[in-house]
């Protein structure tokens, strides 16, 4: 029998897991956990995702702000508390025997299915880890704003400023006869439409060591979501694409706002392209 608070529900899929578990992993378990009516399985207009999705980084949000039974140590993971596990076994009358994962959050092996009706058509969900390379390839062959870029993501700046999705470089031809400086282009991709204030967020932050940065955006964003970023990116100089996120093969990005020119500071350029010289520089 599943259990009737969706949150005391979300807190037991936790203990399940083993403690913690990416965000596809989520909400590809909590069918198993909690009640879902028909309509929330339906794809929310203007967001490209499941209405029960949106619930779960809505009760997500409230037991690790709110409670403190969740914490999120890094994007796109989810970890309960000691003080999560505590409640929850002491709430259904557990024994304690929560596993500690040792490599890491639980990883998802398998695309989630959801359907708005029994005879509807599966919806699996795309990674942004999949646009990567077909962004970097659009970047610099269809736009021609770099004229060498690279997937990245991960932790490889190795600290919280993060580290973008995508990054490249524009470098003057052989045969130019005056060579302007190399100029260094970041892009921060989001598939989900609810984590687009924090993908704006990290397209700043990475003004410290590009030349200009992009944020890549879902073009299933509602209007208002959209306008508000192209003001945001005007007045900021970023840089707005939006695409198809349920497309890898034809993911149609489309420059709405080209980003302006600054100077970054030079420390930080050192410090970060050190860290992929050879990816970026293999000719160096």
């Amino acid at each position: 029998m599943k259990i009737k608070s969706r949150k005391d529900a979300l807190l037991k899929l936790f203990i399940d897991i083993g403690g913690e578990g990416d965000r596809e992993l989520i909400n590809s378990k909590v069918p198993e956990y909690w009640e879902l009516k028909a309509k929330e399985y339906e794809i929310e207009k203007g967001v490209g995702k499941p209405l029960y999705w949106h619930r779960i980084a809505s009760s997500s949000q409230q037991l690790k702000d709110k409670d403190g039974y969740l914490e999120n140590p890094e994007r796109g993971v989810w970890k309960i508390t000691d003080a999560g596990k505590n409640y929850i076994i002491q709430k259904l009358g557990l024994a304690n025997t929560i596993t500690q994962t040792t490599n890491g959050p639980v990883q998802s092996q398998s695309p989630v299915k959801t359907t708005s009706d029994p005879t509807s058509k599966t919806f699996t969900p795309l990674k942004e880890e999949d646009f990567y390379a077909p962004f970097a390839d659009w970047i610099v062959n269809s736009l021609e704003e770099c004229t060498r870029a690279v997937p990245l993501g991960g932790k490889i700046f190795q600290d919280k400023w993060g580290t973008p999705d995508v990054i490249g470089i524009r470098s003057p031809r052989p045969s130019a006869i005056i060579k302007p400086p190399t100029e260094i282009i970041s892009a921060e991709i989001k598939t989900n439409t609810l984590d687009l204030i924090q993908a704006f967020g990290q397209a700043n932050a990475y003004k410290l060591f590009s030349h200009k940065s992009y944020i890549v955006i879902p073009n299933t964003s509602s209007k208002e979501e959209i306008a508000r970023l192209d003001v945001l990116s005007r007045i900021c100089g970023i840089g707005l694409i939006l695409f198809d996120n349920t497309s890898v093969q034809e993911p149609k990005f489309e420059i709405r706002v080209r980003a302006s020119r600054h100077e970054p500071d030079m420390f930080y350029i050192e410090r970060y392209m050190k860290l992929i010289e050879d990816d970026l520089f293999p000719n160096k």
